[in-house]
C-alpha cells in the first residue's frame, strides 16, 4: 500500500503502476482486438448457443451506427436499450455509441411507470426493446420523446406495427458491398461526451441519471484488465444484467477489450449457469452474493464440472467471509470482493488473483485515490479506523443529469465521490465495508430506494404515515421491509398493502414484509429515524 500523509490528510492511493488512459471511445477500446480476432466468439447465448463472432459484432456496430447517424441520431441523443442480456445487446450499446449517441440502460424488469420515468428523465428519443417488453414498451412511451422504436429478435406481424426491426439498421448502404466493413460515421467526438446514462438512486433519494462519459468507462476497462489479467483465452460468464453499471463494464466492456468470449444469460437459472459453466469452460464468473448462496448450498452443484473456473469475483453486495469460503471449497476456485458503484463506471476496488483476504474487498485499483473521512468532523481518519469511504480518479463520474444539488453532495469541488458507505482500510491497504450512511437497501446486489416505496405508500388512501427500511436476509443481502402508520378509522392488512405496491414497481422493489406502527420515529427535523426501526424490529424478530 501507498499511502500519503500530511498533517491534515491521509490519501491511500494504489500500489499498483500508473497507467495511461487513452484519449478514445469506449467503442474503440472495445473493439479493439476486433480485427485480429475476427472468427472467435465474441458472445454466445448459454441458452440458443447462437454465437456473434468478433469480426460479426464489430461488422454490426459500424452498420447500426451508420444508420443511426442516416436517421438523424444527432450527437448527444439519448437510445434507451429495454432488453436482457443477448449478444445484440453490445450491438446496440456500441452502436448507438460509436454514432455519437448517451445509451440509457432500463431495467427489463420495471413496469410501464417506471420505464416512462427513465424515459422522461432521460429524454429518450429511440428505444430497442425485445417482444418480451413490447406492450410495456409500447405503454411507456406514450407522453415522451420516443419517436423510433427497434425490436430486436424474430417480430411477428403484430409486433410489427409501429416498430422498426433491428435487423433493418443492420444492412449495408444502398450500393455498398454486403461484405465490406463500413467506415466508423463522421461524427463529432470527445473523450468528455456522455456514453452511459445509467439510473442508480446514489447515497440516497430517487433514481437520477449518472453521467459517465467515454473517459470513464475507457478508464475503468483499463484499471479493471489491468488488475485481472483477463485476456483472450478466457471465457466470461455474463449472467448479471447489462443494464447494471457492474454487468455493463465489468463483463461487457471488459470482457470484450481484452478479447475474451462472453457467455450471455437473460436471467439466472442455477441449472443453465452450472452447465454453461461446464459446456463452455468459463474461467472467469462475475457474481452477486445471492448466486454464492446457491453454490454454497444447492445440491445440485456437484452434478457440474467447474474445473475451469479460475476467478470468481462477487459484487453489488457485500458477501459475508463464511458463505465465500463454503462456496470456495464447494466449486474448487476462490471466490473473491471488490468494490464499486454506478457513479465509479464502477470500480475502485479489486481483489488480485491469489491475493484474496476473507470479508475484504480488495485494493484500489491504478489511478485511484481513497480517504477515510469522520462523518461528523469531516477530519481524515488513519488505518483501521472507520469512516465514510470517498473516492478520486479517472472513473468518477461527471454528475448527475440535471441535478446540480444532488451532485454538489456527492462530487465536491477537489474531485472527491463521497460513497456513503462507511469503511476501513488496514495495513495493507485492503478494504472493509462496514455498514451504509446512505439510506439504500441492497436486495440480491439492485439497489432500492425508500423513499420511492414510501412515496407510493403515501398513496395508499389508508395510509397515514410510511417508512422503508432494509433488514438482513441471508439469501437476498436485505429485504425491504414497510412501516405502515393508518389514518384514523381506516383498516387494511399487510398483503393488501405489499400488493399494492407490488403492482407498481419491478420485483427486486416489493415490500417482503409490512409492520404497522402507531407513529414512524422521525428527528426534530423531521427525518426518519431508521435506525430505531431496524433496532426495534431486530428486538422482535
Amino acid at each position: 500500500m501507498d499511502t500519503s500523509t500530511d498533517s491534515a490528510t491521509t490519501v491511500h492511493r494504489s500500489a499498483l503502476p500508473w497507467l495511461d488512459i487513452p484519449a478514445e471511445s469506449i467503442t474503440e477500446r472495445v473493439l479493439a482486438q476486433a480485427a485480429r480476432l475476427q472468427d472467435k466468439p465474441a458472445l454466445i447465448d448459454a441458452t440458443t448457443g447462437r454465437s456473434l463472432s468478433y469480426g460479426e459484432l464489430e461488422r454490426q456496430v459500424r452498420l447500426l451506427a451508420t444508420n443511426l447517424a442516416s436517421c438523424s441520431f444527432a450527437h448527444g441523443e439519448v437510445l434507451a436499450i429495454l432488453m436482457p442480456n443477448q449478444p445484440e445487446y453490445a450491438v446496440v450499446f456500441h452502436g448507438a455509441a460509436l454514432a455519437g449517441g448517451t445509451v440509457t440502460t432500463v431495467n427489463p424488469s420495471y413496469t410501464e411507470r417506471e420505464v416512462h420515468d427513465q424515459l422522461m428523465d432521460s429524454g429518450a428519443t429511440w428505444l430497442v426493446t425485445v417482444p418480451g417488453c413490447l406492450a410495456t414498451a409500447r405503454a411507456a412511451i406514450r407522453g415522451t420523446r420516443v419517436h423510433e422504436l427497434l425490436l430486436v429478435d424474430e417480430p411477428t406481424a403484430a409486433a410489427l406495427a409501429g416498430t422498426t426491426p433491428l435487423d433493418a439498421m443492420l444492412q449495408p448502404p444502398r450500393g455498398a458491398p454486403p461484405s465490406q466493413l463500413p467506415p466508423p460515421p463522421a461524427v463529432p467526438f470527445a473523450p468528455g461526451d456522455v456514453a452511459a446514462l445509467p439510473y442508480s438512486s446514489g447515497t440516497t433519494g430517487l433514481s437520477k441519471g449518472v453521467m459517465l462519459t467515454h473517459a470513464n468507462l475507457v478508464a475503468n476497462v483499463v484499471q479493471v484488465n489491468a488488475a485481472i489479467g483477463m485476456g483472450e483465452q478466457d471465457v466470461v460468464m455474463a449472467v448479471l444484467p447489462f443494464f447494471h453499471i457492474y454487468g455493463m463494464q465489468v463483463m461487457m466492456n471488459c470482457g470484450l477489450s481484452a478479447g475474451a468470449t462472453l457467455v450471455t444469460m437473460p436471467r439466472f437459472d442455477l441449472e443453465v449457469f452450472l452447465r454453461a459453466h461446464q459446456q463452455y469452460g468459463v474461467t472467469h464468473s462475475y457474481v452477486a452474493p445471492p448466486i454464492v448462496v446457491a453454490l454454497a448450498k444447492h445440491p445440485m452443484v456437484t452434478q457440474f464440472d467447474l474445473s475451469a473456473l479460475r476467478y470468481m469475483l462477487s459484487g453489488a453486495a457485500p458477501l459475508s467471509a463464511e458463505t465465500a469460503a463454503e462456496a470456495s471449497a464447494r466449486i474448487g476456485c476462490e471466490i473473491v470482493q471488490g468494490y464499486g458503484m454506478t457513479e465509479l463506471s464502477p470500480v475502485s476496488h479489486f481483489t488480485l488473483p491469489g491475493r484474496n483476504k476473507p470479508g475484504a474487498c480488495g485494493t484500489l485499483v491504478p489511478n485511484t485515490e481513497c480517504r477515510i473521512v469522520d462523518p461528523a468532523s469531516g477530519g481524515s481518519l488513519g488505518v483501521e479506523q472507520e469512516g465514510e469511504l470517498w473516492i478520486r480518479g479517472p472513473q468518477v463520474m461527471a454528475g448527475y443529469l440535471d441535478k446540480p444539488a444532488a451532485t454538489a453532495a456527492t462530487l465536491d469541488a477537489e474531485g472527491w465521490l463521497h460513497t456513503g458507505d462507511i469503511a476501513r482500510i488496514d495495513a495493507d491497504g485492503y478494504l472493509y465495508i462496514v455498514d451504509r450512511l446512505k439510506e439504500l437497501i441492497k436486495y440480491k446486489g439492485f439497489q432500492v430506494a425508500p423513499a420511492e416505496l414510501e412515496g407510493l405508500l403515501l398513496t395508499h388512501p389508508a395510509v397515514a404515515d410510511a417508512a422503508v427500511i432494509g433488514l438482513p436476509d441471508e439469501a437476498a443481502g436485505e429485504i425491504p421491509v414497510g412501516f405502515v402508520v393508518l389514518k384514523a378509522g381506516q383498516t387494511a392488512d399487510a398483503a393488501a398493502i405489499a400488493a399494492f405496491v407490488a403492482g407498481q414497481v419491478a420485483h427486486y422493489k416489493q415490500l417482503r414484509r409490512v409492520e404497522f406502527v402507531p407513529a414512524i420515529p422521525k428527528s426534530a427535523s423531521g427525518k426518519i429515524l431508521r435506525r430505531v426501526l431496524r433496532d426495534g424490529a431486530a428486538r422482535t424478530s
